[in-house]
């Protein structure tokens, strides 16, 4: 189905095409959450991982007073702290589980429009799960440029969302934690931006976005021819 077509109802009607089923990949800040509420608002079923994380955690974060995906990164608090390991891997397993749960639900749907809100994390949840990501959608990457990785790592430190860092966080002796994550942010941009290219259907730059402001049917154009139609 080009992505036009998906908003002519009667053509849908009269003659049902190929389903739509895309995933957001990309990191924190790339836009994938404003991607899809533009998408949800024109018709798409949206499923938003980051939703479910929190749902799945809410046990812990309720005991600590904490909400939202700023209550969940700071429940994690910053990767110095004796408590951040412990947590990024509950907030993996969370993330693992409800992928899982979404890509069944992707598997089993036979509805027309469907937009998965992934996380900055998800290349974590495993060989496994990304390729079947790649199978059940078209999976869009929202790459950054340069400049645009400087404004996704100013986002990060003035307002804070949960990131796992693996082994890419290190800390020199007397290095304040902020200025240690400030260092160390583009390494962890770089390593991802491997997987993100590896897992991705589509590569759609924020800044060409940002530039041509396109309305949900000209974001679908822009991905037109390379959307995958699914059935």
């Amino acid at each position: 189905m080009q992505g036009a077509e998906f908003f002519d109802r009667g053509a849908r009607k009269r003659r049902r095409g190929p389903l739509i089923k895309l995933s957001f990949i990309g990191m924190s800040g790339a836009g994938k959450s404003h991607w899809t509420r533009k998408l949800a608002e024109a018709g798409f079923r949206a499923i938003s991982i980051d939703d479910r994380i929190e749902e799945k955690l809410k046990p812990e974060l309720s005991a600590g007073g904490y909400r939202g995906i700023g209550g969940v990164a700071a429940w994690m608090g910053w990767p110095d702290q004796p408590e951040y390991r412990d947590r990024e891997q509950k907030y993996l397993g969370s993330e693992i589980e409800s992928m899982r749960e979404a890509l069944d639900e992707v598997e089993a749907s036979g509805e027309d429009g469907i937009v998965l809100d992934g996380t900055g994390s998800v290349v974590y949840t495993g060989e496994a799960i990304c390729r079947r990501l790649q199978r059940l959608t078209s999976v869009v990457y929202l790459a950054a440029t340069a400049g645009e990785e400087k404004t996704l790592i100013a986002r990060y430190l003035s307002d804070p969302k949960p990131v796992l860092w693996g082994d890419l966080f290190s800390q020199r002796p007397g290095e304040p934690a902020k200025d240690a994550v400030a260092r160390c942010y583009p390494q962890l941009l770089a390593y991802r931006k491997q997987l993100y290219e590896r897992f991705a259907h589509i590569t759609v730059s924020m800044a060409h976005l940002r530039e041509t402001e396109p309305d949900a049917r000209g974001f679908l154009e822009i991905l037109d021819p390379q959307t995958r139609p699914t059935r």
